[in-house]
C-alpha cells in the first residue's frame, strides 16, 4: 500500500488472534503496522508481533527491492510492535536502530543487547536527515508506555503516532472507526489522559495531513474527526448524549428493575439507554460505554458482604482508568442487610468530579411500591435536562430559573436572520420581579449588539461548571459575522425560534427587549422574560471557576509583558496601551495583567 510517492505500508494482519493483550476481544483481528519511507537513506518505522517475522521480512524485501535500510526506528517496544528488532538487525547487519534511551535500555531486557554499536538514541525535538525527508521525534512518555516517541515527517506532514489513534481490527475488517478505537483507547490508554493532552498540544503546532498508527488504519481525511475524539476522550468528557446502565442479577429481580428503569428513561427523552449484563457483556465494550456516556446507573447484589463479582471486576476497570465526570445512580438488592451501595459508593470515592444521584433505589429480594416509586423518582431525577430541552414536555415557566442569575458567565444567543450566533457575557442580573425583568449588557463591538438590536430579542444561556474551554474559544473569541460558532453544535429551539445550547447549562431564558440604555462602550437590554427553562441541578459557572478551573494557564515562557486574564493572550511590550483591546476575547485593559 502506498501512503505517498515515498512512505510505504509494510504491516500485517492478524485474524488468529482472539483476545489482544490477552483480555480484549478481537473478532476482526488485529493490524500490526510497520511503514518504510523511501528516500536517499531508507528508514523502516517499527516491526511487527513475533508471529508474522517472515510475512513481515517479505513484505519489506518486496518495498526495498534490491536496497537496503539505513534506519529500525523504534517508536514503543510494546512485543507487538518490537518482537522482531533482533530478526531485522540480522536481515540488515548494517541497520541502525533509533529510538528513546528507555527503549534501548528496553531492548537490553527483552533481547540481552542494547546495540550499542548500532544506534542512535533521540529525544525530544531531535531531527534525522533521510535526503529530502527530515525525520522530528517528538516524546510522549506514558502514551501509553514510558518510552514511547511519536515521529513527524515534515516533508510528506505525517505523524507516525505510536499506539495513538489505533483501533482493535485487521485492516480488512468493514466496521466503524469510532468505536473499536474507543473500545482500544479507553482499556488500554483511558488511564495517562493527561499525557495524551501534553502530546495533542504538542501535535497541534504540526501540519499534519496523514496519521500512520501502529494499529488500524491510516488516517488522511477529516483529521479534525479523530482529533477531536481523542481530546474528548483524553479530557475524560462525556462523548454522546445518555445513560448507561451497568448490571448484575442473581435471581432475575434486580434485571426487572433495570428493564422497569430503562422503559421509564425512554419514556421520559433520554436520546440513548445503553444496558450491559456484566456477566455477559464484553467488559472492555461496557467499560468504553461508561467513559462514552455522561451518566451511569450501576445496579448489583449484596453478595458475600459485599458485591457480585462482575460489578466490583467491572468498578476497579473504572477506577483504575481514571473514571471521573460523571453523573451515578445506584440501585441496590438484598434480602436481609443490603450493603450493595455503600460499597459501590466507597469504591468511586476516589474519582473525581462524581455527582451521586439523590435517589439511591433499595430493593429487599424482589419489587415492591415502594421500590418501584424509588426507580420513578430516579427517572426523574435523570432526565430532568432531557424533559427541559423538549419543546412539548418542557415546564416553559419555571422561573426559579432566574435563581441562575449571579456574577456568572453565559451564552446570548441570537439569530441575524440567515444563521445563529452566540458570545460570551458576564453581565447578566434580574432588575424587577413584577414584572420578571431582566438586564444584559453587551459590548457595542461585538456583532451580537447589533443582531439583538435590530430582532429585540435574544436567549441567554446560563453556563455550568461542567462547560469546558472549547465553550469559549468558540462562542468568546470569535465573530459571528465572519464564523458559524454552531458549525460543530447542533443547537435546539425556544419558542422564539433561538437557539439554546444542548449541553454545559443549567438553565435558559428567552428575553424580550423593552428597553435600550446607552453606556458608551456598551450597550444594556432590558428584557421580559417570555420563556424560562431549567435544564439540571449543576452549579453556575462563576467568573472565579472560570479563571481557576477552565482557563488554561497562559505559556509565558519568558515572555515580558502583560497577559489577559480572561483568555490568556499575551501583549508582548514594555507598556500597555490605555485604549488596548485583547484580540482575541475583545476585553480591555482592566483585565490584562503584567507579567511578572
Amino acid at each position: 500500500m502506498r501512503i505517498t510517492n515515498d512512505i510505504r505500508y509494510a504491516g500485517v494482519n492478524d485474524h488468529s488472534v482472539d483476545l489482544f493483550e490477552g483480555q480484549y476481544n478481537v473478532p476482526n483481528g488485529m493490524a500490526y503496522n510497520s511503514y518504510v519511507i523511501l528516500d536517499n537513506k531508507i528508514a523502516v518505522m517499527d516491526t511487527v508481533d513475533k508471529n508474522f517475522t517472515h510475512e513481515w521480512l517479505d513484505n519489506l524485501a518486496g518495498i526495498l527491492e534490491d536496497r537496503n535500510p539505513d534506519y529500525l526506528v523504534i517508536q514503543h517496544m510494546e512485543p507487538d510492535h518490537s518482537a522482531n528488532i533482533m530478526q531485522f538487525m540480522d536481515t540488515y547487519p548494517e541497520a541502525t536502530v533509533v529510538s528513546s534511551e528507555k527503549a534501548f535500555r528496553m531492548m537490553r531486557n527483552f533481547f540481552g543487547t542494547d546495540f550499542e554499536s548500532r544506534r542512535l538514541v533521540v529525544g525530544e525535538g531531535d531531527t534525522l536527515t533521510l535526503g529530502k525527508h527530515v525525520l522530528t521525534f517528538v516524546t510522549a512518555p506514558m502514551v501509553h508506555w514510558p518510552e514511547v516517541i511519536v515521529t513527524y515527517d515534515s516533508t510528506d506532514k505525517v505523524l507516525f503516532s505510536a499506539d495513538g489513534f489505533g483501533k482493535f481490527g485487521a485492516l480488512d475488517a468493514k466496521e466503524e472507526w469510532a468505536d473499536e478505537a474507543r473500545r482500544y483507547y479507553i482499556g488500554i490508554v483511558g488511564k495517562y489522559g493527561t499525557q495524551v493532552q501534553a502530546l495533542l498540544k504538542k501535535a497541534a503546532s504540526l501540519d499534519i495531513q496523514t496519521i500512520c498508527p501502529l494499529h488500524g488504519p491510516v488516517l488522511n481525511e477529516n483529521l479534525g474527526y479523530y482529533l477531536k475524539l481523542y481530546d474528548t476522550w483524553s479530557s475524560y468528557r462525556a462523548e454522546s448524549d445518555g445513560i448507561v446502565i451497568a448490571y448484575t442479577s442473581v435471581y432475575g429481580n434486580t434485571k426487572k428493575a433495570v428493564e422497569m428503569l430503562t422503559d421509564k428513561l425512554r419514556a421520559n427523552g433520554c436520546p440513548r439507554v445503553v444496558v450491559h449484563d456484566l456477566a455477559r457483556t464484553d467488559m472492555a465494550e461496557a467499560v468504553s460505554d461508561a467513559f462514552r456516556y455522561e451518566k451511569i446507573v450501576l445496579a448489583t447484589t449484596t453478595y458475600n458482604a459485599d458485591i457480585f463479582p462482575f460489578m466490583r471486576e467491572f468498578i476497579s476497570h473504572l477506577t483504575e482508568r481514571s473514571f471521573k465526570n460523571k453523573t451515578v445512580a445506584l440501585i441496590e438488592n438484598g434480602s436481609w442487610d443490603p450493603l450493595a451501595a455503600k460499597i459501590m459508593k466507597k469504591m468511586l470515592s476516589d474519582c473525581k468530579n462524581i455527582d451521586f444521584a439523590d435517589t439511591t433505589v433499595k430493593i429487599m429480594s424482589a419489587l415492591n411500591d415502594d421500590s418501584i416509586s424509588q426507580i420513578e423518582k430516579l427517572a426523574e431525577e435523570l432526565t430532568k435536562e432531557y424533559v427541559a430541552q423538549n419543546g412539548e414536555r418542557a415546564n416553559k415557566n419555571d422561573l426559579s430559573a432566574l435563581f441562575n442569575i449571579g456574577y456568572g458567565l453565559y451564552v446570548v444567543t441570537s439569530n441575524d436572520g440567515k444563521k445563529d450566533n452566540g458570545l460570551i457575557v458576564n453581565t447578566v442580573s434580574q432588575v424587577t420581579n413584577t414584572p420578571n425583568q431582566i438586564a444584559v449588557c453587551i459590548n457595542k463591538q461585538n456583532y451580537s449588539h447589533h443582531i439583538i438590536k435590530q430582532t429585540g430579542i435574544m436567549n441567554v444561556n446560563c453556563l455550568s461548571v461542567e462547560a469546558p474551554f472549547s465553550v469559549f474559544e468558540t462562542f468568546g473569541f470569535k465573530s459571528g459575522r465572519v464564523v458559524d460558532k454552531f458549525a460543530n453544535c447542533q443547537p435546539l429551539r425556544s419558542d422564539n425560534g433561538l437557539a439554546f445550547l444542548p449541553k454545559y447549562i443549567n438553565s435558559f431564558m428567552s428575553l424580550k427587549v423593552e428597553k435600550y440604555v446607552d453606556l458608551d462602550t456598551h450597550g444594556m437590554f432590558i428584557c421580559t422574560v417570555t420563556e424560562a427553562r431549567v435544564v439540571s441541578d449543576k452549579e453556575t459557572m462563576t467568573y472565579t471557576y472560570y479563571q481557576k478551573n477552565v482557563k488554561p494557564k497562559p505559556q509565558l515562557d519568558g515572555k515580558k509583558g502583560y497577559v489577559c486574564k480572561v483568555c490568556g493572550y499575551v501583549y508582548e511590550g514594555e507598556e500597555l496601551p490605555d485604549d488596548y483591546i485583547c484580540p482575541l476575547c475583545k476585553h480591555g485593559t482592566a483585565d490584562f495583567e503584567q507579567i511578572k
